[in-house]
């Protein structure tokens, strides 16, 4: 599994439920950026459309090599799972505070590009300074426990 890029800033803005690989219809040019890591997930999301999945502001850069066929960075984009997996994710989704973050992109062992999809709900400000304190408390116990 080679991972292209993940989305960092999901873990400290999401509480994250539950996850998921998807698939995702991409073209040509857009395959080959993703080969030379040229991909961004940060404020994307994932949002549900009569019983399909989009992913929603997604930057992969245009190929460098790329001529007038080159792909759009910011496009819709579908993603692929099978219909019972949709519907789950509708019904949560409905209900309060839910959304889907993507969390990584990566190319799995048959050099498929697919994608960790989350199903999360949103941190409060006092949930994201309660988890900087505690990365905080773990890095400087590690920290005495290595010179010790």
């Amino acid at each position: 599994m080679k991972t292209i890029c993940t989305n960092k800033k999901a873990y400290h803005d999401f509480h994250i439920e539950e996850k998921f690989e998807v698939g995702s219809a991409l073209t040509g040019t857009e395959v080959k950026s993703l080969r030379e890591g040229k991909a961004n997930l940060k404020e994307s999301y994932a949002k549900l459309k009569d019983r399909e999945l989009f992913l929603v502001n997604a930057h992969i850069s245009p190929y460098s090599c790329g001529n007038i066929y080159n792909h759009e960075p910011k496009r819709t984009r579908k993603l692929l799972m099978h219909k019972r997996e949709i519907d789950k994710l509708m019904g949560k989704v409905k209900e309060r505070g839910f959304t889907l973050v993507p969390l990584s992109l990566y190319f799995n062992k048959r050099n498929k590009a697919k994608m960790e999809l989350a199903l999360a709900k949103g941190k409060t400000l006092y949930d994201k300074r309660e988890s900087i304190k505690k990365k905080d408390e773990k890095r400087v116990a590690e920290r005495e426990a290595r010179t010790r």
